[in-house]
């Protein structure tokens, strides 16, 4: 280990440097007052692939699944395999989520700005930070990897990746590897490092309660005729039953690890009041990872200030369910679309309108390549990776999967339990940055020896 432990420690001061210029890009995918920011990072990214001896870099763009024109840039850059060597696709993505309220960050959130050992702005964890990841492993082989390389670098996985299936096909021989490294999840700790195995997939809706042609003055008919959002809050409660399980019929739920989730690890990550209880059955693994969840997103209704007394007429609501990494979407979705409409309260009126939808993963952790990678990741860390699920939802991996079925697929990541991603103060352990540079070209080089 001790010359790449070098290679990478020499890299490193530069590639924290590439990482601050690209988090100083305010890359947000989801406004469109950010475009030119989006296409500003795609180059950026490009550039520093050439600079990192890239010998084939390209911006491509397909078309959005759902028809409404082209997706975001994207950056491919390609090593070829030396002889008989395997390739690797390494995936991060250089979009990022809104930064909300910029007086309740403690710095500027476009600004990398240090602080016991973390650096904090948006995107420097999720997922510029796995871009850096990548640039460092290329910059210690000094542009020559020992393996074929191929860097993906996506510009829309905030939103949901909505062209990259298309992406996917359109330039499937461009990305074809033995191995994907995604490095977009979380390790299990500070200092403990992981690969994700399951990930829930996504559904979404917007329902819509309908009970009365016009709004009515409260007094004069209130206690006959019924108001809309007390309809709508009657037909949210039913999403759950009274200790907090999704009540939703038809929705598969998995097991989850033998692996204990503290307690007071709990409590410190959600900073649940006190008194609050938590919700749901059975072991904490299994409520985070691998059974569904429902939550009420938002609320369209007359806010408190413009308040009066009227019944009104019409409210809205999006739902969002979490669904088991095994989970068919579709019919995750006709589940939840059947359930609002089936409990609509008083005979009320109920338009569900489906959104997003996004599968889970499954992501065995075994073979040669998993075998390598837990034996480059023990080295780097000096503590062997734990396994571990992810309730949040990544459902490109589940595309990767479906375009190229023979590959192995490995799930890393930067992030930890304290680093916030799409929060205020978002941050990164510096410490375990560089591990997790260093993790992943040892882990390029075990390839090489045929480790794998």
């Amino acid at each position: 280990m001790g010359a790449l432990l070098d290679a990478v420690q020499a890299v490193l001061p530069g590639i924290r440097d590439d990482l601050a210029a690209l988090v100083a890009i305010p890359s947000i995918s989801a406004l469109e007052q950010h475009r030119a920011d989006v296409e500003r990072c795609a180059a950026a990214v490009a550039e520093l692939l050439r600079a990192a001896g890239c010998p084939d870099v390209q911006i491509v763009r397909a078309a959005r699944t759902d028809g409404t024109g082209l997706g975001k840039p994207a950056v491919i850059g390609r090593y070829s395999a030396p002889d008989g060597a395997p390739t690797v696709c390494l995936y991060a993505h250089h979009d990022v989520q809104p930064a909300g309220d910029l007086a309740l960050w403690s710095s500027d959130p476009w600004t990398i700005t240090e602080r016991n050992g973390r650096a904090y702005a948006r995107g420097v964890g999720d997922d510029k930070a796995g871009v850096a990841v990548h640039l460092a492993a290329l910059r210690a082989f000094e542009g020559l990897p020992p393996v074929g390389v191929t860097v993906f670098v996506e510009g829309e996985e905030e939103i949901g990746s909505p062209s990259l299936a298309n992406l996917l096909e359109e330039n499937h021989d461009l990305l074809r590897a033995d191995v994907f490294v995604i490095a977009d999840s979380g390790n299990w700790d500070v200092g403990a490092p992981a690969f994700t195995t399951t990930l829930r997939g996504l559904v979404d809706c917007t329902v819509e309660v309908r009970v009365l042609d016009h709004a009515l003055h409260s007094g004069s008919f209130g206690g006959v005729a019924p108001d809309a959002l007390t309809a709508l809050c009657r037909l949210l409660a039913t999403l759950h039953d009274e200790r907090g399980n999704v009540a939703i019929e038809g929705l598969r739920a998995g097991p989850g690890p033998d692996l204990d989730y503290p307690l007071d690890r709990l409590e410190a990550e959600t900073g649940v009041l006190d008194g609050v209880g938590y919700l749901g059955d059975g072991p904490v693994v299994e409520r985070l990872w691998t059974k569904p969840s429902a939550t009420v997103l938002a609320i369209d209704a007359t806010r408190v200030l413009d308040a009066s007394n009227t019944l009104a007429p019409v409210a809205r609501a999006k739902v969002s369910v979490r669904i088991a990494p095994d989970e068919d979407p579709a019919v995750a979705m006709q589940a939840l679309t059947d359930h609002l409409l089936r409990h609509a309260p008083w005979g009320a009126q109920v338009l569900v309108t489906d959104g997003s939808q996004g599968a889970g993963s499954v992501i065995p952790f075994q073979g040669p390549v998993a075998d390598a990678a837990r034996a480059a990741f023990t080295e780097a860390w000096g503590t062997e990776p734990v396994l571990i699920g992810q309730g949040g939802s990544i459902p490109m991996v589940a595309d990767f999967q479906r375009a190229f079925p023979e590959a192995t697929v490995l799930v890393t990541a930067v992030c930890d339990p304290d680093s916030r991603a799409h929060g205020i103060d978002e941050s990164l352990d510096l410490a375990d940055f560089a591990t997790a540079c260093l993790a992943e070209t040892l882990f390029l080089d075990r390839l090489r020896r045929g480790d794998a």
